[in-house]
């Protein structure tokens, strides 16, 4: 499904389905969700778009800019999502490309647009708002991430005091739990990241299309966003290293909790080893003896299997093994 968004002779903000013909003013916003080849061929066609371009990070012709990056958004469910996403940049024309039903911050790009209609005059002042609307998506999935981390913080200090909020001891079922979620907390940061490598060399780009002298206006906002796209990179770097911290910490208490029960184990074993010693003793199967004939022959072997179990305990306490 392809829209054409241009101002028509009111001056106000129009939205067609299909592609029109470029506005004699102003600029043409042509936004493509899921393009088949017929919407490629009709771009080529109509404005010479060329659609094989659009697996290339960046390409320049004698009319446009071809732009490609993947980029993290947070759809209408409030669900993060890697979109594929490619700009074609004209002095008039933008064209966006995506790979999925819907990308959210072209929503909210054109909400914007709605709102701020003198901020977009031409191609490059639209594109920097859409660029605005990535960096704020982007954040707002950081930001979901770093509400989950501190919930994971809160799951691992639990761990650690080894007792949930029913009482139940918790083990490493419950670790593996807690990591399972932070791997997948780190592959949609390490995403966010990569988001913002591609979103700061979009801005980059769009920068070097603009003409300072005659639009230094436009340049500052551009500027102001690529400190924004940096900030929002500095946060999913800290996030980041959150989460490997959390992870290290999980690891570690995981390495703690499987000792636990291997030292469980051992004292188990050091405690019942000596009296399944004397037993076998007693099970033997010899023609003299003498135990068996005395009084208290039954009482001294309870004795000495009792004695044989709590010596190796007293030394694994005194030695302070059951802490």
């Amino acid at each position: 499904m392809i829209r054409s968004i241009f101002r028509n002779n009111e001056s106000k903000l129009e939205t067609r389905p299909g592609i029109v013909d470029l506005p004699e003013t102003g600029f043409l916003w042509l936004a493509a969700s899921q393009p088949g080849e017929a919407t490629m061929a009709e771009l080529r066609l109509q404005f010479r778009v060329d659609p094989q371009l659009q697996g290339t990070s960046v390409h320049e012709d004698e009319e446009y800019v071809y732009l490609f990056a993947e980029l993290v958004s947070m759809n209408e469910q409030r669900e993060p999502v890697v979109h594929r996403v490619t700009f074609v940049l004209g002095d008039r024309l933008l064209v966006t490309l995506h790979d999925t039903a819907d990308f959210t911050p072209l929503n909210r790009a054109m909400q914007r647009l709605m709102r701020h209609p003198k901020q977009a005059t031409d191609a490059r002042s639209l594109m920097r708002m859409i660029l605005a609307g990535i960096n704020d998506s982007t954040s707002q999935v950081i930001e979901r991430i770093a509400t989950d981390l501190e919930a994971s913080a809160d799951a691992i200090a639990s761990l650690s005091r080894a007792a949930g909020s029913d009482g139940r001891e918790l083990g490493v079922a419950d670790l593996s739990e807690t990591l399972l979620k932070l791997n997948d907390s780190e592959a949609l940061i390490s995403n966010c990241l990569e988001s913002q490598l591609a979103l700061a060399r979009v801005a980059r780009y769009l920068n070097g299309e603009v003409d300072g002298r005659r639009e230094p206006e436009l340049q500052l906002l551009i500027a102001e966003l690529m400190q924004d796209i940096n900030g929002v990179k500095e946060h999913a770097a800290f996030e980041h290293d959150k989460v490997r911290y959390l992870q290290n910490s999980v690891v570690g208490l995981l390495n703690i909790k499987q000792n636990q029960i291997v030292k469980v184990f051992t004292v188990i074993t050091a405690v019942f080893l000596p009296p399944t010693l004397v037993a076998t003793f007693y099970g033997m199967n010899f023609a003299v003896m003498p135990e068996l004939s005395w009084q208290h022959g039954f009482t001294a072997a309870i004795a000495l299997t009792f004695a044989a179990a709590l010596l190796p305990l007293a030394y694994i306490k005194r030695k302070g093994w059951l802490r």
